[in-house]
């Protein structure tokens, strides 16, 4: 069986060391830290004008925290998705929610309207769902092409029974897709345990910044923060590492 693998990333250099690694398609993300959250356009067109044959889906997600977004977020994102299209994306990546825990269909139709035809991803919005499996036959009606889940637990490890349940409801209509803690330890019995056709991963480690005066005093972040003077940057022998423990 092969598996399609997808990479979470959060820059141009992410997305090439995906690529050299043989991943698939890309994730591409800002602030990962916050779960991922739009990039910028100049970020989306750097990377598209930098890989030769990996696809690039981007997300679309203005601010961390829930899915429930108000009108001026909406337009928000229709215009993001917009630009992202027009930069020769392949991809995107949404996720909008109900306050009680519905795929919201009104602002989800909006944003796959302005896709226009790029293939379409709800994330892990849908971990967040009051009925997972009421939530999947809302998106296949909706047309989106996959959903990524931990299964609605921690890990997709966890998640793997919910996962195996959904991959059989899904059937050959949308892809469900694992995603969250999945390492070169625990993929092989995620991919056994679920029958998915794609999983998704991110790839980190840690790097030191090039920073050679450093002062300690000031953070540019709020009382939960990141070291100041730490990376994290895409392994492109972590990305094979996964791929070879899948068993694909």
């Amino acid at each position: 069986m092969s598996l399609t693998y997808e990479i979470c990333i959060d820059s141009t250099a992410g997305a090439l060391a995906a690529e050299q690694a043989g991943a698939h398609r890309v994730e591409l993300c800002s602030a990962l830290f916050e779960g991922g959250l739009t990039p910028t356009l100049g970020t989306v067109e750097a990377t598209l004008a930098a890989v030769s044959s990996i696809r690039v889906h981007v997300i679309i997600r203005p601010r961390g925290g829930d899915f429930i977004y108000d009108e001026y977020e909406v337009a928000a994102m229709e215009r993001d998705v917009a630009e992202v299209r027009e930069a020769g994306a392949q991809g995107v990546v949404i996720g909008v929610l109900t306050p009680s825990g519905e795929v919201d269909v009104e602002v989800a139709k909006r944003l796959i309207d302005a896709a226009r035809g790029l293939s379409v991803t709800f994330h892990r919005a849908f971990d967040m769902t009051a009925d997972p499996f009421a939530a999947l036959d809302t998106l296949a009606s909706l047309g989106v092409d996959r959903v990524l889940t931990s299964g609605q637990d921690v890990t997709a490890l966890e998640g793997a029974p919910l996962i195996a349940s959904l991959v059989e409801r899904a059937g050959d209509g949308l892809i469900v897709m694992p995603g969250g803690g999945i390492t070169p330890r625990n993929v092989s019995r995620v991919v056994e345990a679920t029958g998915v056709k794609e999983i998704h991963f991110a790839a980190l480690v840690d790097a030191p910044s090039p920073a050679v005066h450093r002062n300690p005093h000031p953070f540019m972040g709020g009382e939960l923060r990141q070291p100041e003077y730490a990376r994290l940057v895409t392994s492109p022998g972590l990305v094979s590492e996964v791929i070879a423990a899948s068993g694909a």
